[in-house]
């Protein structure tokens, strides 16, 4: 396994001894299939993460990107290895972790804050000392004045920063999206990436992005993870040294364009970028 950069050598955050907020070691997951045998979604994979970091994992479908992000979520079982959060070893799902999946999963009979509410409530929570920051977090995200508008009334990419704003709105450490821009259309997508971008940037949360997209990686992170097809293992680990705060045109640069050449025969990747 290399871990390097197409650009530049070094790993934000490892250079400089700080401590990783969460970890993988030797980390495999097997499945049972119907007839008594076994497939194999991920073999021996092994990185870490740093506070505040962007970090996304990009590969093939079925190299289980989406395996790894619910082992890191504590929402299944490894076979073999280990995941540690913040130093302790993880054994289930943790209120330091929270998921954003590719729908976004909101309750209809629901207004848009009684959405993002909703994990307040699961938590046996006070709803009312949470309701402030959940309207803040709808601030930031543009959405504040859709606060007592119903799902359906919204637009696809504004039903997925609703779901983005209820992850938060646990204030985790961790927060772990599971290609939750696969379903938009093109443009949408691009200009969800922008916003993702601009949340980020104002809450700092240690990111784990899973996605099919070479630029979609690129674009948004500070590093990013390939992945071998099935059985998931790490290709390489790639330093993305581009400038931030990023616009669109970057990914027509010269040097963005290097990174899409480095990782795409990593992972024999057929079509476009996006």
């Amino acid at each position: 396994m290399k871990h390097a950069s197409a650009t530049a050598p070094s790993i934000r955050g490892g250079a400089q001894g700080a401590v990783a907020l969460i970890r993988a070691r030797g980390l495999s997951k097997t499945y049972p299939t119907a007839d008594s045998g076994e497939v194999t979604a991920l073999r021996s994979v092994e990185f870490e993460i740093f506070h505040g970091e962007f970090v996304s994992v990009v590969g093939q479908s079925g190299c289980g990107k989406s395996t790894l992000l619910k082992l890191l979520a504590g929402l299944l079982p490894a076979t073999s290895g280990t995941v540690e959060l913040d130093g302790r070893p993880l054994s289930g799902p943790s209120p330091e972790a929270a998921v954003v999946f590719q729908s976004p999963v909101l309750l209809p009979w629901r207004s848009v804050l009684d959405n993002v509410l909703l994990p307040i409530e699961f938590r046996r929570l006070a709803r009312s000392r949470y309701r402030q920051s959940a309207l803040e977090l709808l601030d930031m995200a543009g959405l504040r004045e859709f606060a007592r508008r119903y799902p359906f009334e919204l637009s696809g990419g504004m039903q997925q920063r609703v779901a983005l704003v209820r992850a938060l709105v646990q204030d985790p450490r961790l927060l772990l999206m599971d290609e939750p821009f696969g379903a938009l259309d093109a443009m949408t997508r691009e200009l969800m990436n922008i916003e993702l971008m601009r949340i980020w940037s104002r809450s700092r949360k240690t990111v784990l992005f899973i996605t099919h997209s070479i630029a979609e990686a690129i674009f948004l992170s500070d590093r990013v993870i390939a992945m071998t097809p099935r059985p998931g293992r790490i290709a390489d680990i790639v330093t993305i040294d581009l400038p931030r705060p990023r616009e669109l045109a970057i990914i027509n640069t010269d040097r963005f364009g290097r990174y899409v050449a480095h990782l795409r025969p990593l992972l024999e990747a057929q079509g476009g970028a996006f």
